[in-house]
């Protein structure tokens, strides 16, 4: 689940003597259901592959994920992009924010427990800030965002018991699970500078990225994996859950309160997805948690906040 936010220009339309527009959901309650939907999907993913092989677990997602994105493009009469270098580039995008972090989580949950994967999804803050100051020229470093860096990594020491000497600790699969994290900021990095201004409207978008990462999967999952002897109806459940609402209805709850409220708001869903996902992990799957997870999650959190805090303009 991607938890960065793409820079967007509002334009207010000037009013008009038309029949008034229908009042849409209070942001805080959107801004609620996105936290609650990204925060549960790290135990839907767990559910997923309890019956189905990773790459299956993120092709259904996918699946579920896209056609609930084709229907609203459908009510809106929205269409695809067109022009080859933007498909070129979107294919990328796609591999980059979809496919691969998709895949690196559910193979990740095999040998993890959800909880840990969502603390590792809080990191893309992070990693993002890391990569900006080598890839972004604008976006210059300050102390306090270098002193969030720092904390926020020392957070993943704490929550992953580096004293110990990560002792119990799957090493691969928290390993994948940070691996997924890095790929988002590096996905948006790719968007910004490949993407920005070409016209099209994020629906659009983010409507051919996800068809594209479902052809990555539909290529990739026959090669790797044999088709299941039964069909498990609860782990399919949860795979349709994940898509439909943990990819389609996210993202667009996510541009939607973009737009709304502007990107640094919409983004402090980050804060809440780990807090949501160790609950959920702890009730419901009965995933052990040591003390040193929530209180390495408060200082990833902390760490990641940080980060984004931008200097003020001089006047």
């Amino acid at each position: 689940m991607s938890t960065v936010t793409p820079r967007s220009r509002v334009t207010v339309a000037p009013p008009s003597s038309g029949p008034r527009p229908r009042r849409r959901l209070d942001w805080r309650l959107r801004f609620a259901a996105l936290s609650l939907i990204w925060g549960f999907s790290f135990l839907l993913i767990k559910v997923g592959t309890q019956g189905y092989a990773p790459f299956q677990v993120t092709l259904g997602r996918l699946v579920f994920g896209t056609a609930v994105l084709a229907a609203a493009m459908a009510v809106r009469r929205e269409r695809l992009p067109r022009g080859a270098r933007v498909w070129g580039h979107l294919a990328v995008s796609a591999f980059l924010l979809n496919a691969l972090p998709f895949s690196l989580f559910a193979y990740a949950e095999l040998t993890i427990p959800s909880t840990l994967a969502g603390i590792c999804n809080a990191t893309s803050p992070l990693w993002g800030m890391a990569l900006s100051l080598v890839a972004l020229s604008e976006d210059r470093p300050t102390r306090v965002r270098v002193a969030g860096l720092g904390l926020g990594f020392l957070g993943v020491l704490t929550v992953l018991g580096a004293w110990q000497g990560f002792h119990g600790l799957d090493a691969g699969g928290t390993a994948l699970a940070l691996l997924a994290s890095l790929s988002y900021p590096i996905g948006w990095i790719y968007v910004r500078r490949t993407l920005a201004g070409t016209g099209h409207s994020h629906l659009s978008m983010t409507g051919a990225q996800l068809l594209l990462a479902t052809v990555q999967l539909a290529v990739v999952t026959p090669l790797f994996t044999t088709l299941p002897a039964e069909l498990s109806p609860v782990p399919l459940l949860a795979i349709a859950a994940l898509g439909a609402l943990g990819t389609g209805l996210a993202v667009l709850l996510q541009y939607g309160l973009v737009a709304e409220v502007g990107p640094t708001t919409a983004q402090m869903v980050t804060y809440f997805i780990p807090v949501i996902a160790t609950a959920a992990g702890v009730a419901l799957l009965g995933e052990s948690l040591a003390w040193s997870t929530p209180v390495g999650a408060v200082i990833v959190l902390t760490g990641a906040a940080l980060t984004q805090v931008r200097p003020k303009p001089r006047s």
